[in-house]
Formats: structure tokens, sequence, C-alpha cells
């Protein structure tokens, strides 16, 4: 049976909504809907989709490497986008992360987001290997 450790990234919304940044379970590492707010709780990149999609990827790491992995670990990717016609944007920053990865991934857009300067959310999967 494998144990399961929760990482929190102190998130206000954690606590209220019941969730957990990351969950670490055996070596499969799942990390929730993510979005581009700041250390304070302030939005990132207001306005700019790139902008948000990198820092979402910094938050992702600091989750992973809580669970003891890192981006390279990733193998899937969903991104929710407010308006799929700056998917390119996205594109560009996920490929300067997992340019060499290539996780499976998935863009979707979606009506909107918890707050409507939010312009993406993305969730991974992580699955620790013996390399």
């Amino acid at each position: 049976m494998y144990e399961r450790q929760n990482i929190s990234s102190g998130a206000k919304w954690e606590a209220s909504v019941g969730y957990s940044r990351a969950v670490k379970v055996g070596p499969f590492i799942f990390v929730a809907g993510t979005t581009a707010v700041g250390d304070n709780g302030e939005i990132v990149g207001e306005g700019d989709v790139y902008a948000q999609t990198k820092r979402i990827f910094e938050i992702i790491d600091k989750a992973l490497k809580a669970a003891g992995a890192s981006l390279e670990h990733v193998v899937r990717t969903r991104m929710f986008i407010t308006d799929i016609a700056q998917w390119e944007q996205a594109g560009k920053a996920h490929g300067e992360i997992f340019g060499n990865i290539r996780p499976a991934a998935t863009m979707v857009e979606v009506q909107a987001l918890i707050d409507p300067r939010l312009l993406i959310e993305i969730e991974v999967d992580a699955v620790l290997t013996n390399d």
C-alpha cells in the first residue's frame, strides 16, 4: 500500500475548498489546477497569457520539488484557457518548459475561471521514475 502525502502551497482556497496543491501517492504526483497567483495572493501577469503560464509553471515546479520530483517527471499537462485564440502564447511558454520532456498535453477553452483576471489554469501529473 502506498503512503499518501498532501502538499500545500498555502493558498487561501485550499482549506476552505478542501484540496491540496499536490498529492503524492507512491511514485505518482497529481498537481491541482493552478493559476497565476503571487505569494501575497495577487494576480500575476494580468492580461498576459504567456506571463500567467510561466508563473503557473513556477508554482507547479515548487509543488513538484516538495514531492521529491521535478518538471522532468511530468507525464501529462492539462491547460484550461479562457480564450483559445491565445493558445500560441500559452503553447510558447509550455514549449519552453517541456520542449524536450514532451508530456501528453491537452488545451481546452473554458468559459471562465474563478477570477476574471485569470486567463489560464493548468494541472499536471508526474511519475517518479528510476532514471
